[in-house]
C-alpha cells in the first residue's frame, strides 16, 4: 500500500511540474528578484491560484480554447501536445506561476520568452464562417480570447471549489488583466460584468466554431494519456470541469453533465472529494509559492509569514 501511494504521489508530482524528486528549478528560483511582484500574498490572484480549483480550470480553459478555429490551428500545427502533453502543461504551469509569484523581472521575462516561442505560430484556418483567415499566436485578438477564457475558467471554478477571494470577482478579473497585457492583449476586462460581456461578444460574433478537429480535441482532453493511478481521479476533474462551463459552450462542445437515468452524478461533491486528495498529496503550499514567501521575507515586506 506505501508502494502504491508513492507511485501515486509521484505520478502526481511530475504531472505538474514534470519532476518527482524535487521542486522544478524554475520554482526555486522565484525566490530570487529585488522587487516583490505583480502580485503579493493577499491578493486575489493568490488566492486563486494557490488553491486546488486551477486543476479544473485548467482542463475547462483548454475546453473553452478550442472553440476558436485560430487558437485550435496554433496548438494542432504548431504543439507537440499529442506527444508531449505532460510538457506542455508543465511549460504552461510554468508561465502562470511564474506571473503570479515571481519579481515583475521574472514575470516580465517569462512572458517575453512565451511570446518569442509564439512568433512561428502562424497560419491560416476557416473562421466560423468559412472564410479563410489569417493567424498568428500574438495577434492581440486571439491572445485576449486566450486570456478572457483563462480569466473566466479560472474564476468559474474557484466559484464552485475555492474559497472567498480577496475583493471579490472584480478583484481577480482586474489584478489578472495584467497577465493579459503582459501577452500583448488589448483591453483585457477589468471587472467580471466586463468578462462576461466580452465573452457574449464573442458568441454572437460567429467566431466560434464546431468541427471534426475539436470533437478530436475534446477526445484527447477527456481520455488525456495519464498515468493509469491518475485516471480515475482525472475522469471526475473532467467531469467537473464540463460541469462548470455556461451551458451555451458546453453545448457547442457536445458535451453533457453526467447523469444516471434522469438523475445528474454528484460531481460538484466528487470534485471536491478529488481535490481534497490531491491537496493532501501536494501540500497545502506549492514551492513556488514558498519560494516567493522567501523573496518577500528577503525584502522586509509584511505580511510574507502570514496565511
Amino acid at each position: 500500500m506505501d508502494s502504491f501511494l508513492r507511485t501515486w504521489q509521484d505520478e502526481l508530482k511530475k504531472t505538474f511540474t514534470g519532476k518527482s524528486d524535487a521542486p522544478p528549478d524554475w520554482a526555486l528560483q522565484l525566490a530570487e528578484g529585488d522587487d516583490p511582484g505583480y502580485h503579493l500574498p493577499g491578493s486575489a490572484v493568490w488566492a486563486v491560484h494557490g488553491s486546488m480549483s486551477p486543476i479544473v480550470a485548467g482542463i475547462r480553459t483548454l475546453l473553452m480554447q478550442s472553440l476558436h478555429p485560430g487558437a485550435l490551428a496554433g496548438v494542432h500545427e504548431h504543439s507537440n501536445f499529442r506527444d508531449d502533453p505532460l510538457g506542455r502543461l508543465a511549460h504552461t504551469i510554468r508561465w502562470i506561476f511564474t506571473v503570479t509569484y515571481g519579481s515583475r523581472d521574472a514575470a516580465d521575462e517569462a512572458s517575453r520568452r512565451v511570446r518569442r516561442l509564439h512568433e512561428a505560430v502562424q497560419g491560416d484556418y476557416s473562421d466560423g464562417r468559412g472564410a479563410v483567415r489569417s493567424y498568428s499566436a500574438n495577434d492581440p485578438e486571439l491572445a485576449s480570447w486566450v486570456h478572457l477564457t483563462f480569466t473566466d475558467s479560472f474564476l468559474a471554478a474557484h466559484k464552485i471549489w475555492g474559497h472567498a477571494i480577496p475583493g471579490g470577482p472584480d478583484a481577480y478579473v482586474r489584478e489578472w488583466a495584467q497577465a493579459g497585457r503582459l501577452m500583448g492583449v488589448a483591453g483585457p476586462p477589468l471587472t467580471e460584468s466586463e468578462m462576461r460581456h466580452q465573452l457574449d461578444a464573442w458568441y454572437a460574433s460567429g467566431e466560434l466554431r464546431v468541427d471534426e478537429r475539436v470533437a478530436e480535441t475534446v477526445a484527447f482532453i477527456r481520455d488525456a494519456p495519464l498515468h493509469p493511478l491518475l485516471r480515475p481521479g482525472y475522469r471526475v476533474l473532467f467531469a467537473g470541469a464540463v460541469y462548470s462551463l455556461e451551458p451555451r459552450f458546453r453545448e457547442m462542445l457536445g458535451l453533457k453533465v453526467p447523469r444516471l437515468g434522469p438523475f445528474p452524478l454528484p460531481v460538484r461533491f466528487a470534485t471536491t472529494a478529488v481535490l481534497g486528495v490531491v491537496r493532501l498529496a501536494l501540500g497545502p503550499k506549492g514551492p513556488s509559492e514558498l519560494a516567493a514567501r522567501s523573496r518577500l521575507r528577503r525584502l522586509g515586506l509584511p505580511g510574507a509569514d502570514l496565511e
